[in-house]
């Protein structure tokens, strides 16, 4: 799929800042919307010598030919070991130590000489940063530094899927792009052009990012987000059998899927029981839509909403290391207690 197709506004957007960019751009919205492969086209574009009247990189300079090798002198990607391995959100090998899931301390300040050094081909100089809430404090205070006092001809390119996780200060030197989830028409058609079958059920399990409902499709996450709906729509069964038939899943999958899309997605069928608690059609889960009514006559919409902040809070916990059994035997115990005690009606 292209990005700049679906999100063709925002790339205009990007296109007017030309003539007058800022030191520091943040590009923020839901993950899986292409703004990663957005801020990667600006980049390129910025950096091309004969770029296109549309915007885009001619594709045939020395430039370009740097940026598609991936080794372009005037342009720094910072990412996760994770990410730059390309185990798509991290997939540990056995007996090995994982990649890291965070920016370091190290890679930060590796920019030292970069940005020290004028452009080599006489143009900018580019820093793209994603996802930029993958800082930790001491590793987004060293960045700061950067930011305060950039070289002339320097752009910071910050993607951040949860912009409010990083430092109000990072964030005030950046001039904000928010990425707004695409028409959905438009969504659906790019998922059927590149192969997506079902895409309307992809897109509505994505909440209407394009690219994460690719993702979705494509590594046949079906089996662990309908094992999970299935247990979630029954909420009379054995929530310790729930827990160990997900967690089997779970690590048959290596790490990816991992508990932080488990809860995720959990909160997404809380969002929908809530939908549902109000006669509102499903925004996520619509193949249990009628489910979902039939079960929310025995649901507080107290109990829903705590129960939903408690998956908020549990969202921060599942990045530190867990045992994940234990972790999905509470929560399904939690769940099922929702329906305990039906509300008086």
């Amino acid at each position: 799929m292209n990005a700049i197709d679906i999100l063709f506004p925002v790339w205009c957007r990007l296109l007017a800042r030309r003539d007058r960019l800022p030191h520091a751009l943040l590009l923020a919205g839901p993950r899986g919307l292409g703004k990663l492969a957005l801020a990667q086209s600006f980049a390129a574009s910025l950096l091309c010598e004969s770029p296109r009247q549309d915007g885009l990189a001619c594709g045939q300079c020395l430039a370009c030919g740097w940026m598609a090798q991936g080794n372009h002198p005037d342009f720094r990607l910072l990412q996760p070991e994770a990410l730059a391995l390309g185990d798509d959100e991290s997939e540990g090998k056995a007996e090995k130590k994982k990649p890291s899931q965070q920016i370091t301390i190290d890679q930060v300040r590796g920019l030292e000489e970069f940005l020290a050094v004028g452009a080599h081909r006489a143009g900018a100089r580019i820093v793209l940063v994603h996802p930029a809430e993958a800082m930790n404090r001491n590793t987004a205070n060293a960045l700061l530094k950067s930011l305060e006092e950039p070289g002339a001809g320097t752009l910071f390119l910050l993607v951040s899927h949860e912009p409010t996780r990083l430092l109000p200060t990072i964030r005030s030197r950046c001039q904000l792009e928010n990425v707004p989830r695409p028409d959905p028409g438009a969504a659906l058609n790019a998922l059927g052009k590149s192969g997506v079958s079902d895409p309307g059920r992809w897109l509505a399990l994505a909440g209407g990012a394009p690219f994460l409902a690719r993702e979705l499709a494509a590594k046949g996450q079906g089996d662990w987000i309908g094992v999970l709906a299935d247990r979630l729509a029954a909420p009379d069964g054995e929530p310790l059998g729930a827990a160990a038939d997900l967690d089997r899943l779970l690590k048959d999958g290596k790490g990816s899927p991992g508990l932080r899309d488990v809860v995720e997605f959990a909160q997404k069928w809380i969002v929908d029981l809530t939908l549902a608690a109000s006669g509102l059609p499903a925004r996520y889960f619509v193949l249990h839509q009628a489910t979902m009514a039939s079960m929310v006559e025995r649901l507080s919409l107290h109990g829903l909403v705590g129960f939903h902040r408690r998956l908020v809070e549990s969202r921060r916990q599942v990045e530190q290391p867990l045992n994940s059994r234990l972790f999905l035997e509470n929560l399904f115990l939690e769940y099922h207690g929702l329906f305990a005690n039906p509300p008086r009606r």
